[in-house]
């Protein structure tokens, strides 16, 4: 069992309190009819800043079975030798409840890619897993998620992670989401990180993982889940996607109104 580790800090900490406060954001968002998709992005910060945008993709989505959670390593620590920390068995638990690791999906990308090995060690304090999770809890409450958090952005793993992920995905007997948990540019003033923000999209965009990460580098955008949103990008695009939409961005000046230094958000919905 994966105890929460910022329940009442990043989400509110109660059963009651969570599953309130996670509806009010996906009412918040203008009606759609929810689709299908085969990747998406959606941003992992506190629900007062981030909320609204990870809602847009949430409540847009016709959510899975089965959701295989993508997120960078926050905290540095690492235990697998290839750099991708699978926690491969059990639950994750929220104050909403416990949701399965579909544990069938997580020995199938075990025997499918190298870089993948089973260490909780990474996830035991990393949120950008966990944050992710009541949205799925409310929206589909038999959900089985796969989490994988990733200690690397080299272009080489994200493609071959990509491909792993695609091959299973493809085989698999029932509908698979890959979800990449990733803020944008980090603590810039606003006009200077929606300039990189916009950079970074257009590459998620136009399902250029490689480019993404170039762009990241050579610009310096701080983007936390470059990897993980380059390896769904990879996948994605060995599935046959042919294109990603933006269906909301946001930073925490927006919120705050302090624009002095902000957070980027986005969401991204990969059809």
């Amino acid at each position: 069992m994966r105890a929460p580790a910022v329940s009442g800090r990043f989400y509110p900490g109660t059963k009651r309190e969570l599953e309130r406060a996670v509806r009010e954001l996906l009412e918040a968002v203008p009606s759609a009819s929810p689709a299908p998709a085969r990747a998406a992005v959606a941003p992992h910060a506190g629900y007062d800043y981030s909320g609204l945008t990870a809602a847009h993709v949430f409540a847009r989505l016709d959510i899975p079975p089965v959701v295989v959670i993508l997120a960078p390593n926050h905290t540095g620590v690492c235990g697998a030798r290839g750099g991708a920390s699978l926690w491969e068995a059990g639950a994750f638990r929220t104050p909403l409840g416990d949701v399965p690791v579909d544990e069938r999906f997580a020995g199938a990308l075990l025997e499918a890619s190298p870089l993948v090995g089973v260490d909780h060690t990474a996830h035991t304090r990393e949120h950008a897993v966990e944050v992710e999770v009541p949205f799925l809890q409310v929206r589909r409450p038999d959900v089985r998620i796969v989490p994988l958090v990733l200690a690397w952005d080299a272009w080489d793993g994200c493609r071959r992670l990509g491909e792993a992920l695609a091959a299973v995905t493809a085989r698999w007997p029932e509908p698979v989401l890959l979800l990449a948990s990733s803020d944008l540019t980090h603590y810039e003033p606003a006009r200077v990180s929606e300039r990189k923000d916009r950079l970074a999209l257009e590459a998620v965009s136009a399902l250029d993982g490689e480019e993404l990460l170039r762009r990241c580098k050579r610009e310096g955008i701080s983007m936390c889940g470059r990897a993980p949103t380059a390896t769904v990008v990879a996948a994605a695009r060995t599935l046959g996607a042919a294109r990603a939409d933006v269906v909301h961005y946001s930073h925490s000046g927006m919120v705050t109104g302090d624009d002095a230094a902000v957070v980027g958000y986005a969401g991204v919905l990969i059809p």
